[in-house]
């Protein structure tokens, strides 16, 4: 498998990212579910409407994230990015979400309306797949 191929694995796999923020010099970090949409070659995720996060992005859109694995240390790392509010909503979405994380349908049904997709924009990512193997692609 080459670093491209390991690098859509695990963008299709792993469901959470750790979302990195920073305003006024001070870092801020979260968990949150993700999608990767690799016709848009970009990630999505969701947030209440109103959070504290939303501000954070306001002030400073450049963020930086980490997949979080499962099983074995396999992840992907991207320092430069750009986080937005997507033109698009959550039900717009909504099929990749579920096929991604069925449990989501759940939250969207509940919570769609309370919810703002924003979409996480990079061009270069750290492909980890273990002890002495990582690369970075360009996509």
């Amino acid at each position: 498998m080459n670093t491209l191929e390991a690098f859509k694995k695990i963008m299709n796999e792993q469901t959470e990212i750790a979302l990195a923020t920073s305003v006024k010099e001070i870092p801020n970090v979260r968990i949150v579910s993700f999608f990767y949409d690799e016709q848009q070659k970009c990630l999505f995720f969701s947030t209440f409407k109103g959070n504290e996060k939303i501000a954070e992005f306001e002030s400073n859109s450049n963020v930086a994230f980490t997949t979080i694995p499962l099983g074995d240390s396999a992840h992907v790392r991207v320092h430069c990015a750009q986080v937005k509010r997507s033109e698009l909503s959550v039900f717009d979405k909504a099929d990749q979400w579920i096929k991604k994380i069925p449990s989501y349908a759940e939250n969207i049904e509940q919570a769609g309306e309370m919810l703002e997709l924003y979409e996480v924009h990079f061009t270069e990512a750290v492909v980890i797949l273990g002890m002495g193997s990582k690369e970075i692609i360009r996509l």
